[in-house]
């Protein structure tokens, strides 16, 4: 598996060569990438979004205005909710599209608003290939930074045409994401050998068969973190509250509701080298839960009594066996973020402190952007904004160098 845990967002547009794609899925997929495509409507001229689904394993989105996801911005979820966006077969509609900034369909608007590397594999007619239109329009393409992969030489789907213009074949797609992801991502084998916990999301805590008490927690960075110590080389075990997020590829991933079901799953779950805990955990529980929902009555709102819930990081923390060498928290707060982040550090007994600003003037919350402090007894380390992808290698990165560091013997 050469790209694990990477996420791939293929654009396939209008040409011949569109066949080719469905390969360049398959051979993605092997490799330990997930892939999620979108078809132009002339891309669907040649191949349908059932059969490019069915060997993503998820369904191919089509349509801008799709009622199903455009209901929470779902154009702006594929465009930043991946590691690189690839177009191929890129037409020299597309390319001229891309170049000029237009957004009139669902391709062409993920691609104006992806803050993702570009890479692109052109295909079309010779002719059309050297026309000065073409050549401009690749020029500022590249200009911006969008990286590009062939086209090649030889025969075309119109007899009697030869020349440069063929897409690159979907093995050369692939080694060509390979080398600009490898570029962009977390060193590989950093954390060859070692086992990392990582929990993400939120828990939902039953008040009736359909309501509960949440929060607002979207499970990006934790998800993140889990992909970037993948990618790392790291054995992971990912245990996820409920979250709207594709299970990342090549690591165990346990679904969980509650804090309490959290809990057990991360005692199972050990023992590891470290364990990141990313999950946004309900504080409190109802009581007693009701097994038939709660109706309205004459005599006002009913009152729910709360309990405590398990402190998950404490508990793992405090824990005299199976400790991890390194036990990281998260501190989300609105207001004084180091000064509650340092309190908590001692507090909870564990090594590392990621705190971070919550407050809804941050949209770090459903966000795709994070600004952290990493808190520790040597001191705060303050983070310059960035990417949640971004956050994730950097403390992945950090978590190697700790853990290099021979462990302090038992007396």
């Amino acid at each position: 598996m050469t790209l694990p845990s990477k996420r791939i967002l293929l654009i396939i547009s209008g040409g011949i060569a569109a066949y080719k794609s469905l390969d360049l899925i398959r051979r993605l997929r092997e490799r330990g990438a997930s892939v999620r495509v979108i078809l132009t409507k002339a891309a669907q001229q040649f191949v349908t979004p059932l059969a490019a689904g069915a060997i993503a394993g998820e369904r191919a989105f089509t349509d801008l205005f799709d009622a199903v996801t455009e209901f929470d911005i779902g154009h702006i979820r594929l465009a930043r909710d991946c590691d690189l966006v690839v177009v191929a077969p890129a037409t020299a509609d597309l390319m001229a599209k891309m170049a000029g900034g237009h957004a009139d369909d669902l391709a062409s608007t993920v691609l104006l608003a992806t803050d993702r590397p570009i890479l692109i594999a052109p295909a079309m007619n010779p002719v059309m290939w050297s026309h000065r239109a073409t050549a401009r329009n690749l020029a500022q393409l590249q200009a911006d930074g969008v990286k590009t992969v062939g086209p090649n030489a030889g025969e075309m789907a119109e007899a009697g045409e030869a020349g440069t213009g063929r897409m690159a074949e979907p093995l050369e797609i692939v080694a060509a994401i390979e080398r600009l992801l490898a570029a962009t991502g977390t060193p590989r084998g950093i954390l060859s050998g070692q086992s990392i916990l990582v929990t993400s999301g939120p828990t939902h805590e039953a008040i009736d068969p359909v309501r509960y008490l949440a929060n607002r927690s979207s499970g990006k960075q934790g998800h993140a973190i889990a992909r970037a110590a993948a990618e790392a080389g790291a054995a992971v075990t990912l245990v996820s509250g409920p979250v709207k997020l594709p299970d990342p590829p090549g690591m165990k991933v346990i679904h969980v509701e509650s804090a309490r079901a959290m809990l057990a799953a991360v005692e199972a779950g050990l023992p590891a080298d470290a364990a990141v805990f990313a999950a946004a955990v309900a504080d409190w529980r109802v009581a007693e839960a009701g097994t038939q929902k709660t109706k309205k009555t004459t005599a006002g709102p009913p009152t729910l009594s709360l309990v405590e819930n398990p402190d998950i990081l404490a508990t793992v923390a405090k824990r005299k066996t199976d400790r991890p060498r390194l036990v990281v928290g998260f501190a989300a707060e609105t207001e004084r973020v180091v000064e509650y982040a340092r309190a908590k550090l001692a507090r909870k007994g564990c090594d590392w402190i990621v705190a971070n600003d919550v407050s809804k003037e941050s949209g770090v919350m459903g966000g795709d952007r994070n600004t952290v402090h990493l808190v520790t007894a040597r001191g705060v380390e303050a983070w310059p904004s960035q990417s949640k992808e971004e956050v994730a290698r950097a403390l992945v990165a950090r978590i190697a160098e700790a853990l290099k560091v021979p462990a302090t013997p038992v007396k």
